[in-house]
């Protein structure tokens, strides 16, 4: 399983993203300080920190510098730190990526799944959402450990909404990363098949999969 470290020093901040992320099918721990951040992630390095930049006893720049001393950790800041020259100096040490607050919870996680894919491949073809879980190397698809069964066109295609979780996706987008070919503009298709995949995979609250009308389609990962 995927382990994060969540650092921030308020509490309620903390708890709220261990708790969705937990619910994503993450392992999370957490830290209150840059200490104790450093002390964690040297005992047991993590697959990802997210870390804020205004800690009590040292900045979120510091930390990295720390780490980076111990070797290599994907690093994700999550700040209310939002000036330029911040980002810029975030990322230059660096961080993988530059969130600020207040943020929309399924951006943060499509975010981390994204960093994860770039930084190290083994855990980039595990999807999870809500009580799904796609093997894409594997090519398998289970809801709460039961294995569900989909044809391949299907399987891609909720796999492109999966990995794009909290994103709207046009129609045209999915015709071109799903079928990989032009339609003429004819995108019924795209909705013949969400109503093939809402029948399988999706007959149970919370839904998952949205419409957005007059746009396309959205996977949200239901709230803890």
């Amino acid at each position: 399983m995927t382990r994060l470290l969540v650092v921030d020093d308020e509490a309620t901040v903390r708890e709220l993203l261990s708790a969705t992320l937990r619910f994503a099918g993450f392992e999370v721990t957490s830290a209150a300080t840059a200490t104790e951040a450093v002390t964690a992630a040297v005992a047991e390095p993590p697959d990802l920190v997210l870390l804020d930049v205004m800690l009590p006893d040292m900045d979120g720049f510091d930390v990295v510098r720390r780490l980076r001393d111990h070797g290599p950790v994907p690093v994700l800041f999550l700040t209310a730190r939002d000036g330029q020259a911040d980002k810029i100096h975030g990322l230059s040490l660096g961080a993988d990526d530059y969130v600020t607050k207040p943020f929309d919870l399924e951006e943060l996680i499509a975010r981390i799944r994204a960093v994860l894919r770039r930084t190290t491949g083994r855990h980039s073809d595990v999807l999870t959402a809500g009580r799904l879980a796609l093997d894409a190397e594997g090519h398998q698809l289970t809801r709460d450990g039961s294995p569900l069964r989909v044809s391949p066109t299907e399987f891609r295609l909720l796999r492109y909404l999966m990995e794009n979780a909290g994103r709207v996706v046009s129609k045209a987008q999915i015709l071109e990363q799903v079928w990989r070919y032009d339609f003429n503009g004819d995108t019924s298709i795209v909705d013949t098949y969400i109503s093939y995949l809402r029948r399988k995979v999706d007959d149970a609250e919370p839904k998952l999969i949205h419409t957005v009308h007059g746009v396309g389609y959205v996977l949200r990962a239901p709230k803890p």
